[in-house]
């Protein structure tokens, strides 16, 4: 089967995650529903166990915005990886599980909102589409969520990996070799942390835009004499 080289900027962004074997199939994303110092054991033994077991990247995911958008850039930087195991619980408040089903099976729409989700700002306006539907197109979702037996995690790892498709609970798996397109080079250049802010139209952003200018022309008005821009 077909394995290619990932990006040279692979994985794009930082985040907290175990890099494994890039020719793997599969990356291990388990849902953070804690602040990220009192991660509990249990979750880290399920992203422990991705690594150990061969997934190409195995992590926590904990928000439906900038911590998915960080997960596609580093997925379409590799295109050996072909299924995501999603695991552990759901992130209260956020929905990060939701929405990423959601996101995988429905995309978004033309303000860059997950279409199906009902999460807390579920919004990736800081990557293009092309790395959206890249993602999709790329990805089998494997859901586990809920279930906290690392030996569950392991046995679908190892799945994804034979050469003959095997069944795992309600999939057929097997390595499908990688995806037919070259990899993308997925960064995040401007984070929008407060999506929920974002003009929801081209006259709510011209006047976002007009009220900005008016702010600037009044700051620059109040500079005391001999003071620089």
């Amino acid at each position: 089967m077909l394995k290619v080289n990932p990006h040279p900027d692979y994985p794009a962004e930082e985040g907290r995650f175990i890099r494994g074997n890039d020719f793997s199939p599969v990356a291990v994303a388990i849902i953070l529903n804690c602040d990220e110092d009192k991660i509990p054991p249990d979750i880290e033994r399920l992203i422990r166990t991705g690594a150990e077991s061969g997934a190409a990247l195995s992590g926590s995911i904990q928000t439906p915005n900038i911590g998915l958008e960080k997960m596609i850039c580093n997925v379409v930087g590799n295109p050996n990886i072909r299924y995501l195991i999603l695991g552990g619980p759901e992130s209260e408040g956020h929905s990060t599980g939701q929405a990423l089903k959601a996101l995988l099976s429905n995309g978004v729409n033309d303000k860059k909102r997950i279409i199906g989700t009902d999460a807390l700002h579920p919004y990736l306006y800081n990557i293009p589409t092309e790395l959206i539907e890249r993602f999709r197109q790329q990805l089998t979702l494997i859901d586990l969520q809920f279930e906290g037996d690392p030996a569950l995690i392991r046995k679908a790892v190892w799945s994804c990996y034979q050469e003959n498709p095997v069944d795992f609970q309600n999939y057929e798996l097997h390595d499908p070799g990688a995806f037919p397109e070259e990899p993308l080079n997925g960064k995040i250049t401007w984070a929008v942390t407060q999506p929920w802010s974002e003009p929801e139209d081209d006259g709510e952003r011209e006047a976002l835009e007009r009220a900005q200018a008016m702010v600037e022309r009044l700051r620059k008005l109040q500079r005391k004499p001999g003071e620089s821009l």
